[in-house]
């Protein structure tokens, strides 16, 4: 689970951004007294991920919301399950319901995609991994999901290590001065991967010395070539529109023997599992 200092941070921006100065709706129609009890429904099946995230939205708004989780993250629900129940003041309930279910479906949606791509793959060598395309402030918790989904997550930021792509090459003069400039000015503990277009960049990074190869929007027949000359010499990811079924599905790519499959769409075209926040 992550962090809760990180997560409160999260929450309280979103919760601000959401009310505004104040939900007049709700203020104005409902007694202040008020109590009621509700449950979590899931509207489809998928993924659970991000209930302790919901929970503590209600937490942060009222810490005398009561609620109780019926599954875990990372479990499997289906259509017209309970996922959770809710009991406490309607009004501080309802004024951060949205905030709460779009954590929620975003998460559980994430973590649903990406058990459909892992669960493609789950009998071959092959990791699938998530990318950076994820929403400005929200990382920690996109990349929490795909874990939750069974995927494993690439650098988190760009400390984490050196990845040398196209616009890096052209400004360095070459993928052998890019490589030869990261290997001189930098720690042993990081390493180095690099971004190629074609079989001959791909020998180009080998001899450079590149401890992971990245092989963009590549052909299945150039994957596998790659494959055969890489001879186990460096790791291999292959990157680029990879999908669930069509010409590039990830069946087909992970086959040709490449390491690593990175899916930027994990986390910036997932759709959010639909759940639904009822009163009783």
């Amino acid at each position: 689970m992550i962090e809760n200092i990180v997560v409160d941070g999260i929450i309280n921006n979103a919760l601000a951004e959401d009310l505004g100065w104040g939900d007049v709706t709700t203020d104005l129609t409902i007694p202040e007294a008020t109590v009621m009890e509700g449950n979590f429904i899931a509207k489809e099946d998928g993924i659970i991920c991000g209930i302790d995230i919901c929970r503590r939205v209600f937490e942060i708004a009222d810490k005398n919301i009561e609620f109780r989780a019926f599954m875990k993250d990372g479990q499997r629900v289906f259509k017209g399950n309970i996922i959770a129940a809710i009991r406490g003041n309607a009004r501080s309930i309802l004024k951060c319901e949205r905030t709460a279910l779009n954590f929620f479906q975003r998460m559980s949606g994430i973590a649903t995609m990406t058990d459909k791509f892992v669960s493609l793959t789950s009998d071959l060598d092959v990791k699938v991994v998530d990318t950076r395309k994820t929403v400005p402030g929200l990382r920690v918790l996109d990349k929490y999901s795909v874990k939750v989904g069974g995927g494993f997550n690439h650098r988190f930021n760009l400390s984490d290590m050196i990845l040398i792509k196209d616009n890096h090459i052209k400004a360095a003069g070459g993928i052998n001065p890019a490589v030869a400039a990261a290997r001189k000015n930098s720690s042993h503990a990081l390493k180095i991967e690099v971004e190629v277009e074609s079989i001959k960049e791909l020998i180009e990074a080998i001899d450079a010395g590149a401890d992971i190869v990245m092989l963009d929007n590549m052909t299945l027949n150039m994957m596998r070539e790659a494959v055969s000359i890489a001879g186990g010499k460096v790791l291999l990811e292959a990157s680029g529109n990879v999908s669930l079924e069509g010409e590039r599905n990830i069946r087909d790519i992970a086959e040709t023997g490449v390491n690593i499959i990175s899916v930027g769409s994990l986390t910036n075209s997932s759709d959010s599992l639909d759940i639904s926040l009822k009163f009783l």
